[in-house]
């Protein structure tokens, strides 16, 4: 365990966080083995040092300008506190990471509303309807009364993959054989406002940012869930395949720019040698003119029912860098 890090809590906190460095084993095992040559005993701190952990970090998908940031705070601990050898910046490299994560490592409380509407939406493939399926279950285990909408009404294979969840954890899903998006939402929200339901789980179609139409699409979704409830959705989730890189950046800037993103969900970071991702996300979200990053709800490092969990700061880069 990085020193600056508390080893976690015994129970359910220790169970999470041994599956969460298993989940990140492909990133742990090429960032780990790379670092550890570059951090070496007696490595000299000298250009060739700092350009080797450049690319270590650009190739792990951190992203040019998270990089640089991470590096210019390198070199200033270095020059501040006189360091010379390369060991002794290896927790100072956790604790850049975890200052740069800390603000978008926020949890989603859901108590201010009864129904507390979550629309999800991604690209095709991200694993939006999994991820739905495993935030009913994670919400069922506070005691949550929870209820799915199946919008994405363009995959057949979308709504019955819905249904399995359903049926798996024991929720009612409101789907039509056909019909929009809006239509399927609609009557789901009357629904879960008649059963005294806590939280609603909205499905949506998987778009490309390029694709402008079904862009336009998703606004008037969006819209109609406010004419359904005034006020919802209260949380915009955005499911994002950790796999895709630097693409997530781009992803989150023309969701949010279309919906107004109030959380990400990133997921298969099992699945990936390359979860510096989440770390550029952060720092463009950090460096946006209104200061505001998104925070990162869930991560996901697994196939598992409780393999999706609230993102912890801390925990994330213990398991990444121990």
């Amino acid at each position: 365990m990085l020193s600056f890090l508390k080893p976690p809590a015994t129970g359910e906190t220790s169970g999470w966080f041994s599956r969460l460095k298993q989940g990140l084993s492909k990133t742990r095992q090429e960032l780990g083995q790379r670092l550890s040559a570059v951090f070496g005993a007696g490595r000299k701190l000298d250009e060739a040092f700092y350009e080797e952990l450049e690319t270590v970090l650009l190739s792990s998908d951190v992203g040019v300008a998270a990089t640089d940031h991470v590096m210019e705070e390198l070199r200033g601990r270095a020059r501040r506190e006189h360091v010379t050898d390369a060991a002794q910046l290896k927790d100072a490299l956790g604790e850049t990471l975890l200052e740069l994560l800390k603000p978008v490592a926020l949890p989603l409380v859901i108590d201010s509303h009864k129904p507390f509407v979550i629309m999800l939406a991604g690209v095709n493939g991200s694993g939006k309807t999994t991820s739905i399926g495993k935030l009913a279950h994670f919400y069922q285990q506070q005691g949550r009364k929870v209820l799915l909408a199946a919008g994405d009404t363009f995959r057949a294979a979308a709504r019955e993959q819905l249904m399995i969840w359903g049926a798996r954890n024991n929720v009612t899903v409101v789907a039509q054989q056909s019909g929009d998006a809006a239509a399927v939402i609609y009557d789901a929200i009357q629904a879960a406002l008649a059963r005294g339901v806590d939280v609603v789980l909205a499905d949506t179609a998987g778009r490309l940012p390029t694709q402008l139409h079904l862009m336009e699409e998703i606004k008037k979704v969006k819209r109609a869930i406010g004419k359904a409830l005034p006020g919802a959705p209260h949380e915009v989730l955005l499911v994002i395949d950790a796999g895709t890189g630097q693409n997530a950046v781009t992803q989150v800037k023309a969701f949010d720019d279309a919906l107004g993103v109030t959380g990400l969900i990133l997921t298969k970071l099992d699945g990936t040698a390359k979860g510096g991702a989440i770390a550029a996300i952060a720092h463009a979200r950090a460096t946006r003119s209104e200061g505001k990053p998104i925070p990162v709800r869930f991560i996901g490092v697994g196939e598992g029912l409780d393999d999706l969990q609230p993102f912890r700061a801390e925990e994330f880069v213990a398991a990444l860098l121990d």
